[in-house]
């Protein structure tokens, strides 16, 4: 893929044509992040959030990028707000990564509220619970049937994401992900952008990205 400057206009481009695309937003305030620009990363962030009330991650990362811009006031508010939403959520890696920035910023965090009564909540009409970052059916989603791909992955989306999710990175998100960053997939660099772009969207870890 091209340079980082490139990759910023790229998606400055894209939210641009498409202000309601969480994700483009969400990778927007990525690359200002590690260009240093972290005002303007925040100010994505907060579009992400803006959109996906429930996005917990793209909490942790505007508070992030806010103490990194010396906001911690601003920092303390979006912090302890994306905290609340990912403990009620069960997003207990963002959540926790939170809770460990605000005391490192000398700022209090808030008691957990997520008890065992919420947290063992029975699967709701569809039958199943979707981990999701960002997803607004939580457990009252329906699952997919089969896993998309016959891979580590595919199980995972099976396990982890419900059909709703699948189905709006397949037909929405993803034909905006390759339209806008031109992407070839028989090109390997390109694929695993398009890959990396997906795990990002459904809230998948990173660090066992396939290669073709």
């Amino acid at each position: 893929m091209s340079n980082l400057s490139d990759q910023i206009t790229q998606f400055r481009n894209m939210v641009q044509n498409d202000p309601e695309n969480e994700l483009g937003h969400y990778r927007l305030g990525q690359l200002l992040m590690q260009d240093n620009q972290h005002s303007e990363a925040a100010e994505s962030f907060r579009q992400t959030v803006g959109i996906s009330p429930q996005f917990s991650k793209a909490y942790q990362l505007l508070g992030e990028a806010l103490v990194k811009a010396g906001k911690n006031d601003e920092a303390i508010l979006a912090l302890t707000d994306g905290f609340k939403k990912a403990d009620e959520r069960g997003d207990l890696m963002p959540r926790d990564a939170m809770g460990k920035l605000l005391k490192e910023i000398g700022a209090e965090v808030p008691s957990f509220a997520k008890t065992e009564k919420t947290q063992n909540l029975p699967d709701g009409p569809g039958g199943f619970s979707c981990k999701r970052p960002g997803c607004l059916l939580g457990n009252r989603a329906s699952r997919v049937e089969i896993p998309p791909m016959n891979d580590e992955l595919g199980t995972q989306i099976m396990e982890n994401i419900c059909a709703g999710c699948w189905s709006g990175w397949l037909k929405d998100y993803s034909v905006k992900v390759i339209n806008e960053l031109r992407l070839n997939l028989s090109d390997e660099k390109h694929y695993l952008e398009y890959d990396r772009h997906m795990r990002e969207y459904l809230g998948l870890e990173m660090d066992k990205t396939p290669k073709i």
